[in-house]
């Protein structure tokens, strides 16, 4: 069990302070002040700079730390080397690793011990733990480290999204101590029928590294369990490496960072999930007009919207640009359509954000374990990590208690040198130095239960609609709450609702805030604010007026253009009749069968990985 999380602290509150040589020993000496937000760092020697360059870390750009020894006989210092990933004069972030020697003891155990308790101290502050009030550092401060599934679509992203996570996600997790193991998704369904057949108790969140659609797969492939209740407990994140990334979008705004796109947005999202913490996470349950029931985490479109979405699939190798150009096009041949929204009011105001609850973390081993697959007559279900070819510029490391080796990935450049067959020539290179030793109770190897396809417990599930006019099948739920407040479609609605009929360029429904990476649609909106944010523009606007819009909802700015057609309503339940014969609905992204739809909240559903709450518009 983890923590209570860190109380509030000034900024300016110093936790430890010390002096520090380098590495080289040559190098210059610093004093280091460890504060609650920020590494504070000043030149002794050769001489104090005046205006110091580099003399802040701010702890929310640090992925996490190690601590090294010399392969010097002679060297009886012991170093603290530090992962960050500051943004540069452009704007964009870069690894960059910040090397410390620990030596005004005679011996290195002494040395070793200051390091540690640094490392410790720096640990706890990235992971939110509690520091103890009497001042004693040790590690069993620190809980086992979480185990994480990651779930990599490599068609996601123009196709670069394994790419991306190779060289950017498992590094950085990586230097956070994280345990994972990574699977590539192969097929569409594939990680609705992995979650279906996984040992949940054995891991403590799922991460998809993909657009949005791999997310709505297991959320769906959850709630489709025989034990959907205990089931939505566990923890999910998002890494964007799709052409979509909405909820990664509201996820980086929800971290106090500055809007972002491309690999900086993954950076951000990275540094998040190894900072740790959750949110519980509002899910629509959708029911078409078949009467089938599928789950949403982000929003049902009808109209302009959902046109973009889907005509834009033909321009997938565009990545994010896709949109871009399917909304010139959308323009170009703007449609309206008749139709009918009524939805039940929202009888409260968004509630205030609740404080995070922390997911379990500490420095310890990087578990790469393959999970056994089962033959079967199709392609294989999947392949983990320790299957793939890596490429791998720097040596093997073996943390502790770790059964297998580490392989040490780089990012824009290494830290500092680690030890190889060293001659004897120039500086002494760095080994790795255990960080910290496993506290009791924590297994030495967590051996995993293997990732079938499907326990004998799952029922054969006929949540699969018929392909839709693409051919990929939607993806649906036959498990999860009641809908309470919403009578079966085609019957009257109850009073207290309230009805809109008329013309509509477009429909949207929408949980969290963002429509896309860079589309604020609904600033005000929080992840359990337990509501449905209904957004709709009326016929008659015209191709600029929209354009408008949709231009100001890059800053989330577009309800104050004061535009008569567009319309807010904040709702706990809704319903859509589309009233023209023709046209397209999707829900999450994903096309739907065409025709009535209605949808409720269900608040808290389930647990989202956000990291630790920033500021909002302020970036850390």
């Amino acid at each position: 069990m983890a923590p209570p999380p860190l109380s509030p602290l000034a900024t300016s509150t110093p936790l430890l302070h010390g002096e520090f040589g380098s590495y080289p020993a040559r190098g210059p000496r610093f004093a280091l002040t460890l504060t609650p937000q920020a590494l504070h760092i000043q030149r002794l020697r050769p001489k104090p700079e005046a205006r110091p360059r580099g003399g802040l870390v701010l702890l929310a750009e640090v992925s996490g730390c190690c601590t090294l020894r010399s392969r010097s006989p002679s060297d009886s210092a012991a170093y603290l080397c530090i992962y960050t990933y500051p943004r540069g004069r452009r704007g964009g972030r870069r690894r960059a690793t910040r090397t410390f020697g620990a030596d005004g003891a005679a011996t290195y155990e002494e040395n070793r011990a200051e390091v540690q308790r640094w490392a410790t101290v720096l640990t706890c502050l990235l992971r939110g733990l509690q520091l103890p009030g009497n001042g004693e550092i040790t590690s069993h401060l620190l809980p086992r480290p979480p185990r994480l599934l990651l779930l990599v679509n490599p068609f996601g992203g123009r196709g670069l999204a394994w790419q991306l996570c190779k060289n950017h996600v498992l590094p950085m997790i990586s230097e956070a101590g994280l345990s994972f193991n990574l699977i590539q998704t192969e097929r569409q369904n594939h990680a609705r029928e992995l979650v279906q057949g996984l040992s949940l108790s054995e891991w403590d969140g799922i991460v998809t590294v993909s657009g949005d659609g791999l997310l709505y797969e297991v959320l769906n492939g959850l709630l489709d369990r025989p034990d959907w209740e205990e089931a939505m407990k566990t923890p999910v994140g998002i890494l964007p490496c799709g052409s979509g990334n909405a909820l990664a979008g509201a996820v980086n705004q929800h971290g106090g960072f500055e809007q972002a796109l491309g690999i900086d947005l993954l950076l951000n999202c990275s540094l998040l999930l190894c900072r740790g913490g959750c949110r519980p996470l509002d899910l629509l349950s959708v029911t078409l007009a078949s009467g089938s029931r599928c789950f949403s985490f982000l929003s049902v479109a009808w109209g302009f919207v959902s046109d973009v979405d889907i005509q834009s699939e033909r321009f997938r190798a565009l990545g994010s640009a896709r949109f871009t150009l399917g909304t010139v096009l959308g323009l170009a041949t703007l449609h309206t359509y008749r139709g009918r929204i009524s939805y039940l009011p929202a009888t409260v105001e968004p509630a205030s954000p609740a404080p995070a609850h922390g997911l379990p973390r500490a420095k310890s081993e990087l578990t790469l374990a393959p999970v056994p697959a089962r033959t079967v007559a199709h392609s294989p279900l999947h392949r983990s990590v320790s299957d793939l070819p890596l490429s791998l510029p720097q040596p093997v490391l073996t943390s502790p208690d770790s059964p297998e080796p580490i392989p040490v990935l780089s990012l824009n450049g290494g830290g500092p040198e680690l030890a190889r067959d060293w001659g004897g020539a120039g500086d002494p290179p760095l080994s790795p130095d255990p960080l910290l030793p496993s506290p009791p109770g924590s297994p030495r190897s967590a051996l995993l239960s293997p990732i079938t396809e499907g326990g004998p417990e799952v029922p054969a599930s006929p949540g699969l609609l018929p392909p839709t006019p693409d051919g990929d099948p939607v993806v649906l739920s036959t498990g999860g709450p009641p809908d309470h407040l919403l009578p079966p479609l085609g019957t009257p609605l109850p009073p207290g609702w309230v009805t809109l009929e008329g013309d509509f360029v477009l429909m949207l429904a929408i949980s969290p805030s963002h429509l896309g990476a860079d589309l604020v649609a609904v600033p005000h909106a929080r992840f359990d604010d337990g509501l449905v944010h209904l957004c709709w523009v009326r016929g008659g606007i015209s191709r600029a007026a929209l354009l408008r819009l949709f231009l100001a909802m890059e800053r989330g700015s577009h309800f104050s253009l004061g535009c008569p057609q567009l319309g807010y309503a904040a709702a706990r339940a809704f319903r859509l009749e589309p009233l023209t014969p023709r046209g397209v609905l999707t829900v999450d992204g994903e096309q739907v069968e065409y025709g009535p739809v209605q949808a409720q909240v269900h608040p808290g559903l389930g647990t989202l990985l956000t990291g630790p709450p920033g500021r909002p518009g302020r970036e850390p």
